[in-house]
């Protein structure tokens, strides 16, 4: 049964109650509720969504209002599309608005919401948070895995001389996620993708399939988020099924992961986030006492967060800088000039503090792709007045990154990628500058940003250092496809193919 055909049972049973519904409650919610497009019975404003969703919601809140109320299904959701309002969600009220909503297939996936981005607000969620920013995302834990980004980056770089070698064009897209997926594998479980026997090699392959399938289930449109008591469609569509087939196999790789750091029981040289988590369960000062499940919840989320998104990234700075050659020289010669000055042959994590140039970069790329654009849903707790509107309790939230980086009111040619744009203005993406979103703000603002800048700056400054870039013969960066596709992370829907060369001038 498609969801078309479900949706038109569903239509025929309750079209009726919808209508008596709403001819009792309209005139109060009209005149307390912030605007929006007129809605139908039963779906709401359903059939005005279209893919990618963010630039749809962009469309809608351009025709009526940066504060923008939807009924999507069953579901009273809230569009925030501007940074004076986003402000207002994320500073001034940001406690009411710092729950998550319960979704069909993350609610599956994330243990019943007991992992750091899910979680709902409260004890539990206060005290994981600081488990991780304290044990497990802190400066000094960052650091520590600074030789785990020194050899990925390597073996990056080797990939690419290997091509180079055989005159064979890049598959950017696949490096980047093959180096990204590595450092997170290592970091967390003390995999080795590149060097391990093959058994492990097998093992890693095995949990980054699982991973995708994460991810997949989790991005696809599911009936029952929009209609909760829908989901017994999901057992007749066989969502269901496929959900508890890729539950049970992560869980069992889980169990062995946690059975095995528990076994080794410090003797690892090397403190990877399996053992700093089991080390907290076993803490008896902690406020909560974690379980397996609450761990598995933690390390999900940590995967599913650390690659697809900085790898994404990585994608998208490689595409605009091949579109603007101009912008793609000044990174190049910024980057080969520090390390030719330090004395160094290659790039180090030294050297990135001095690439102001490249920073730029990458503020411009988080600006035009912010790589989660509605960040994660939130959900109101309590009621709350914002802009002399009444905003229910129990109402998602999402906040439209993109639209808000695209506001001319801060943004002078917004569509355009110009880095220079950051010259002298301290706007940062670190929650303190609400034009500027990618990573959220307030309470639920994204732990692992020093995680992620780190990585991202590091391999992009080397690949910068090491390589000319050009265009596979015959394809022009100009006609470049740029379309978006759907999933947690956008990513650049169809792959970046490149070719590397050796700068002719010693660097």
């Amino acid at each position: 049964m498609s969801f078309t055909l479900a949706l038109a049972i569903l239509l025929s049973f309750l079209v009726p109650l919808s209508i008596m519904l709403i001819k009792k409650n309209t005139r109060a919610e009209h005149k307390r509720l912030p605007p929006g497009p007129r809605k139908l019975p039963i779906i709401g404003n359903l059939h005005q969504l279209s893919q990618p969703i963010h630039q749809a919601l962009r469309r809608l809140s351009d025709q009526h209002c940066p504060l923008m109320f939807l009924q999507l299904g069953s579901v009273p959701t809230l569009v925030v599309s501007s940074a004076a309002m986003a402000k207002q969600v994320l500073k001034t009220h940001d406690l009411v608005f710092a729950s998550r909503p319960s979704l069909y297939a993350t609610k599956k996936l994330s243990y019943n919401g007991t992992n750091i981005s899910l979680a709902p607000y409260g004890k539990y969620w206060r005290e994981v948070r600081k488990i991780a920013l304290v044990e497990l995302l802190s400066a000094k834990r960052v650091e520590s895995f600074e030789a785990i980004r020194n050899e990925e980056v390597a073996y990056m770089l080797k990939n690419v001389e290997d091509s180079t070698a055989k005159s064979a064009s890049v598959n950017f897209t696949e490096l980047m996620f093959m180096g990204l997926n590595n450092v997170v594998l290592r970091a967390i479980f003390s995999m080795n993708g590149n060097y391990c026997e093959d058994k492990g090699r097998s093992r890693v392959s095995e949990f980054c399939k699982l991973l995708d399938e994460v991810e997949e289930l989790t991005g696809l449109g599911n009936i029952a988020d929009s209609f909760p008591w829908m989901g017994w469609y999901n057992k007749l569509s066989g969502f269901d099924e496929r959900l508890e087939k890729n539950f049970r196999a992560l869980d069992g790789f889980y169990d062995m992961v946690i059975q095995e750091h528990r076994q080794q029981s410090g003797g690892s040289q090397h403190e990877d986030l399996v053992d700093v988590l089991l080390r907290v369960q076993n803490d008896p000062n902690q406020e909560i006492r974690l379980s397996d499940e609450n761990i598995k919840g933690v390390l999900t989320d940590m995967f599913v967060a650390g690659t697809d998104t900085s790898s994404t990234t990585l994608v998208w700075i490689m595409t605009e800088l091949m579109r603007k050659p101009s912008a793609m020289k000044k990174a190049q010669e910024e980057v080969r000039a520090v390390v030719k000055e330090s004395g160094s042959l290659q790039v180090n994590e030294s050297h990135l503090p001095k690439l102001a140039y490249l920073k730029m970069v990458m503020k411009e790329v988080l600006r035009l792709h912010p790589p989660a654009p509605l960040l994660v849903p939130r959900e109101t707790t309590e009621i709350c007045s914002i802009a002399g509107y009444e905003i229910p309790a129990k109402t998602r939230v999402l906040i439209n990154a993109t639209s808000i980086a695209m506001d001319p009111e801060y943004w002078e040619n917004p569509e355009e990628f110009k880095p220079e744009r950051f010259y002298n203005i301290d706007t940062d993406f670190r929650g303190q500058h609400f034009e500027l979103l990618p990573f959220g703000a307030g309470r639920r603002g994204c732990p692992g940003i020093n995680f992620a800048v780190v990585i991202i700056e590091l391999a992009m400054a080397s690949l910068l250092h090491s390589y000319n870039w050009n265009m596979p013969d015959g394809e022009s960066a100009e006609d470049m496809n740029m379309e978006e596709s759907v999933g947690i992370a956008v990513h650049k829907k169809t792959p970046l193919y490149l070719v590397a060369s050796k700068p002719s001038a010693a660097i």
